[in-house]
C-alpha cells in the first residue's frame, strides 16, 4: 500500500478484468433461431436454399452473429423431411382415389378449400394482406361439406349395405352435375347447395374407405408436427446447438461445395460485394455521416505527415478501451459486468467488387492476400476497393447486431471521415416462438394433439402438392440454369436480413442509441487526437462534428447502403478539449484561454 499526504492508506488499483470473448457465430442464439425458422416457414427456407445452395456463382454475404453454413444445412434437412411427409400425404390421397373412385372428389374439394384458407391466413400474418371474409367463407363451406360427409359415413355404417349407392365413376358424377346445372329450373347457386348433399349421399357407400383416408391423413399430420418438436429437442436444443453434437449431417457434393464456399468468406476480412448493395449482410443503414475538413498547421511547431493508417491507429485503441469496465472495487466485481461493450469486436476489412472475377472459387482469401489488399486499399482511396475499420456489437444474444464501418481518407490537404452504422434488428417473433411451439406440443395432452391433427389433417393436401412442386423445381433449376458456370456475382440477399423483424423493443432501441453514441464519440476523439499530435488544427474538425451532431449535415441511404444526404454524429469531450487547447495557444493570456498542453 501507499500513503497519501493526509496519512490514509491507499490500496493499489486492481488490474482491469479481462474482456470476455464473444460467442462464436456458430453457437449464437440468433443462429439457432434462424435454423428453427427453416422448419417453420417454407418461403424463408426456399430463399435460403436459393441464395446459398442453388446460386453457386454468388459470394456469401458476411454472417454477423450466426453461421450461414449451419442455417443452410438445417434448411436442406427441413426440405428433405417435408418432401418425405408431403409424399406420404399425397400417397394417402392417391390411395383414397383408388378406393373411393368418384367419392374422392368430395374429399378433395373441402381439403383444397381448407388449404386455400390456411394460405390466406399465413399471408395475412406475414404481410398484413388477405381477406378475412374470404377465409371464413372457405372454411365455413369446407366445414359444412365435411360435416355432411361424416354424417353420410355414419349412416353408411348403420344402413343395410344393399341400400347403398353403388360406386360410380367420375364420368357419371360430372354428367349428373351437368344435367343439374343445365336444367330449365336450375338455380345458379344450386351447385353449392347440391354438392354437400351429394357428398353425404356418396359417403354412405364409401364409409370404410373414407374413414381410412381421413385417419391416415390425420396420423401423418400429427407425426409431422411431432418431428419438428423432436428436432427442437435434439439438434436445435440450446445446449446441443452450442456443441458439435448438434451439427446437422447433410450429404452431397453440392452441399460440400456450398459449405466450403460459405466458410471461406462469411467471417473473413475480405468482403465480396455487389455494387447495388455493398453492405449486404450488415442490415439496415442507420444514419451514416461524414465530415471533411482542410488540414491547417497549428503554428506552434512542425507538422507531421498524416496518412490514413496513422489515423486509424489512433481510433482503434480508443475503441478497444470500451471493453474495460469502470472500477468496481475488485476484479471479481469487474468481471461480473455484463455490458455488451465488453465483447466489442474490432477488425479491419477490405471491400472488393465481385464483378469481373474469373471464378467464385479461384479468389485468394488467405490472410496473406488480405494483408496485401489492406496495405494498398488503406491509402489508395479507390472507388471499388475500399478499406474500413469495422466495429461490431452483438447485443441481446446476437439478435441486435450493430456494425459501424469507419473510413478515413486524406487527399490534397483535406481529411475525409466516413462513418456508416448498420443495424440487424432481432429475429422474427414467429421464429423466436419455436421453442414454445415445440414444448406445448410435447407437453400437451393426447386429446389436444389429436384435436389439432384432426383440424389440420384435411388441409394438408394443398401444402403437400406445393412442397412436391417446389422439390421438383429446385433440382430442375440446378440442372438447367447453369449457375455453377455463370460469371461470379456478389450476394443478392442476406438470410439474416430476411429473418429480421421490422422494429425492436424500447430497451433494444435504447441500447442501439447508447452503443452508437459511444462508438461515434470515440471515433471523433481518435481523429482529433491524431490531428493534434501531428501539429494540425482541430478546431474546425471539432466545430463541424458539433454541427453534424446538431443535424446540420446529414447522410442517408440509397438502396439501403449508399451515401446521400441525411444522418447524425456525436461530438466527444476529447475533441472539444483539443479544440480549446488549440484556441488557447493563439488567444494568449487574458483572452479566455481554456486550456493548453
Amino acid at each position: 500500500m501507499t500513503t497519501i499526504p493526509d496519512g490514509r492508506a491507499r490500496t493499489p488499483a486492481s488490474p482491469p478484468a479481462p474482456a470476455p470473448a464473444p460467442v462464436h457465430p456458430s453457437q449464437t442464439e440468433a443462429g439457432r433461431l434462424l435454423c428453427a425458422g427453416t422448419y417453420l416457414d417454407r418461403t424463408y427456407r426456399d430463399r435460403v436454399i436459393d441464395e446459398l445452395y442453388v446460386h453457386e456463382e454468388r459470394f456469401t454475404a458476411p454472417s454477423y452473429g450466426f453461421d450461414a453454413a449451419r442455417v443452410l444445412a438445417h434448411a436442406l434437412r427441413a426440405r428433405r423431411a417435408e418432401v418425405a411427409w408431403a409424399a406420404a400425404v399425397v400417397a394417402i390421397w392417391a390411395l383414397g382415389l383408388l378406393l373411393t373412385q368418384a367419392f374422392f372428389v368430395f374429399l378433395l374439394v373441402p381439403a383444397l378449400l381448407t388449404s386455400a384458407a390456411g394460405r390466406i391466413k399465413r399471408r395475412r400474418d406475414r404481410t398484413g394482406r388477405g381477406s378475412v371474409l374470404l377465409e371464413y367463407i372457405l372454411r365455413g363451406y369446407a366445414a359444412w361439406m365435411f360435416a355432411r360427409i361424416l354424417w353420410g359415413m355414419v349412416l353408411g355404417f348403420w344402413e343395410d349395405s344393399t341400400e347403398r349407392l353403388p360406386l360410380s365413376g367420375l364420368g357419371r358424377l360430372f354428367s349428373y352435375l351437368g344435367q343439374t346445372m343445365t336444367a330449365p329450373d336450375s338455380n345458379p347457386l344450386g351447385i353449392f347447395l347440391e354438392w354437400p348433399r351429394l357428398g353425404q349421399y356418396f359417403a354412405t357407400s364409401c364409409s370404410w374407405a373414407a374413414v381410412l383416408v381421413l385417419v391416415l391423413v390425420t396420423v401423418v399430420a400429427g407425426l409431422q408436427r411431432g418431428h419438428f418438436a423432436r428436432v427442437l429437442q435434439s439438434s436445435l436444443d440450446r445446449d446441443r446447438y452450442a456443441s458439435a453434437a448438434g451439427l446437422p449431417q447433410v450429404s452431397g457434393r453440392r452441399y460440400e461445395r456450398a459449405r466450403e464456399r460459405i466458410e471461406r468468406i462469411q467471417h473473413g476480412p475480405l468482403v465480396l460485394y455487389d455494387v447495388a448493395n455493398p453492405f449486404c449482410g450488415a442490415g439496415t443503414a442507420h444514419l451514416p455521416w461524414q465530415l471533411s475538413v482542410e488540414l491547417r498547421p497549428r503554428g506552434d511547431g512542425e507538422t507531421q505527415e498524416l496518412d490514413n493508417a496513422s489515423i486509424v491507429d489512433r481510433i482503434r485503441p480508443r475503441l478497444e478501451a470500451l471493453r474495460v469496465p469502470s472500477p468496481h472495487g475488485s476484479p471479481e466485481a469487474q468481471a461480473s459486468v455484463l455490458d455488451r461493450l465488453r465483447e466489442l469486436v474490432i477488425d479491419e476489412c477490405v471491400f472488393l467488387p465481385a464483378a469481373g472475377l474469373p471464378d467464385v472459387d479461384a479468389l485468394d482469401l488467405s490472410a496473406e492476400a488480405f494483408a496485401e489488399h489492406r496495405a494498398i486499399a488503406v491509402e489508395e482511396g479507390g472507388e471499388r476497393r475500399r478499406h474500413f475499420l469495422r466495429v461490431r456489437i452483438g447485443g441481446w444474444d446476437e439478435n441486435l447486431v450493430i456494425t459501424v464501418f469507419i473510413r478515413v481518407h486524406t487527399q490534397g490537404g483535406m481529411l475525409m471521415l466516413e462513418v456508416a452504422p448498420h443495424v440487424l434488428l432481432p429475429v422474427r417473433p414467429d421464429f423466436q416462438m419455436a421453442d414454445d411451439i415445440a414444448q406445448r406440443f410435447r407437453r400437451n395432452s393426447a386429446f389436444a394433439k389429436a384435436a389439432w391433427a384432426v383440424a389440420t389433417g384435411p388441409g394438408s393436401l394443398g401444402p403437400a402438392l406445393l412442397t412436391l412442386t417446389s422439390a421438383i423445381r429446385i433440382p430442375w433449376r440446378m440442372a438447367t440454369a447453369g449457375h455453377r458456370v455463370a460469371i461470379p456475382a456478389g450476394p443478392a440477399i442476406s438470410v439474416r436480413e430476411l429473418a429480421s423483424q421490422p422494429d425492436a423493443s424500447l430497451f433494444q432501441l435504447m441500447d442501439l442509441d447508447r452503443y452508437l453514441k459511444t462508438i461515434q464519440d470515440r471515433i471523433v476523439g481518435g481523429v482529433t487526437l491524431a490531428l493534434h499530435e501531428a501539429g494540425w488544427q482541430t478546431g474546425e474538425f471539432a466545430e463541424r462534428a458539433v454541427n453534424v451532431a446538431e443535424g446540420a449535415v446529414f447522410i442517408q441511404t440509397v438502396n439501403n447502403s449508399a451515401f446521400g444526404i441525411g444522418g447524425v454524429s456525436h461530438n466527444s469531450a476529447s475533441a472539444q478539449q483539443a479544440s480549446d487547447a488549440d484556441k488557447g495557444k493563439h488567444m494568449g493570456p487574458g483572452k479566455g484561454r481554456s486550456g493548453g498542453n
